[in-house]
């Protein structure tokens, strides 16, 4: 949590800017972002350009996280170490920012997908060219850099780094930010010939759009599995994770993504589990789902707000020369959980 909001803080300090970051000095930066782990620093020194871009990645999950659960009791409004599906747009956020900088040329050491390059479709009539995005790059990064925060040997360590993966993996790397964001990748094509004609083709790939990959990453968040930690005989070290109430060992699918405890109501604010509680938030008094004020006030009621909005309407102009308008109004009402 201190280095999300470390390096938010320090992204916008520097304003996004490439040479201010330079120009600090990457032993300054990184001393400036306190609780990275060792192996986040060494990377943050060897590559200070590409903390712009985590810290990036880093905001763009946290408000796809918010527009996901904007109607739930939690709405990502504290993201807490017990959080899973912030946690997990975080990585799909850096991946997705590290992918396109590289593609736009804003990050040193990365480019475009070299191997599509070059080869011809003869069947189909098309070639790859133009700029393909590297998003196996962008994944190993961010792979390195988040989950060297895990050091930790116990069972959230392990939860964690199961659904990191969670949201990199692809069909052909045995895991689901990897899958996500390699089996959304969109092939877009410009066509060559006379007149239009699209006698060929060139293609390359680009990303999905971040808000495809925060559905695809909340329908996994709602069938979520329960796990628990199997111990190793000898030293009592968590060793691996298998679904909890079966009686065997059955580990869970790479691409699921797991959770150890059960989520508390979020009714009431309470700072270990990063509840901030539903005291004034907004919601439908005759929604029947979880906006709707009986669920997210938790059955303690709503207040009622009555707003009269005025603004002058109907307006027509008259030769020679003045506007001439009503006045019209609207009364609204609002609801708040008490």
């Amino acid at each position: 949590m201190a280095v999300k909001r470390s390096l938010l803080g320090l992204w916008s300090e520097t304003g996004g800017a490439l040479s201010s970051v330079v120009a600090l000095g990457a032993n300054i930066i990184c001393n400036k972002i306190p609780g990275l782990a060792p192996r986040q620093r060494a990377i943050c020194q060897s590559r200070p350009d590409a903390i712009i871009v985590i810290g990036e990645g880093a905001q763009m999950g946290i408000n796809e996280c918010q527009y996901q659960f904007r109607f739930g009791r939690w709405n990502c409004s504290a993201l807490g170490e017990k959080t899973v599906f912030g946690q997990e747009l975080r990585v799909a956020g850096v991946a997705h920012a590290v992918t396109a900088a590289c593609s736009q040329g804003n990050l040193s050491n990365c480019g475009c997908d070299r191997e599509k390059q070059g080869y011809y479709n003869q069947a189909e009539g098309w070639k790859w060219g133009g700029c393909s995005a590297d998003v196996r790059y962008g994944i190993d990064f961010s792979r390195r850099f988040v989950d060297a925060r895990e050091i930790k040997k116990n069972a959230r360590r392990l939860m964690n780094l199961h659904n990191n993966e969670a949201g990199r993996k692809g069909p052909m790397v045995s895991s689901p930010i990897e899958r996500v964001l390699e089996e959304r990748m969109k092939l877009e094509c410009k066509c060559h010939g006379v007149s239009g004609s699209c006698t060929t083709k060139t293609c390359w790939t680009t990303l999905p759009k971040f808000r495809e990959v925060g559905h695809l990453l909340k329908e996994k968040y709602n069938v979520a599995v329960q796990v628990e930690v199997v111990r190793a005989s000898r030293l009592r070290q968590p060793t691996f994770l298998r679904i909890k109430q079966l009686r065997s060992y059955q580990k869970p699918m790479e691409t699921d993504l797991v959770y150890i405890e059960k989520s508390p109501n979020y009714c009431e604010e309470d700072a270990a589990t990063g509840s901030v509680g539903t005291q004034g938030r907004l919601c439908n008094r005759t929604s029947p789902g979880a906006d709707g004020c009986d669920t997210m006030c938790c059955g303690r009621g709503y207040n009622t707000h009555q707003y009269t909005k005025v603004w002058q309407c109907n307006c027509k102009f008259h030769w020679c020369c003045f506007v001439k308008c009503n006045t019209c109004s609207e009364r609204t009402e609002v609801f708040t959980c008490k």
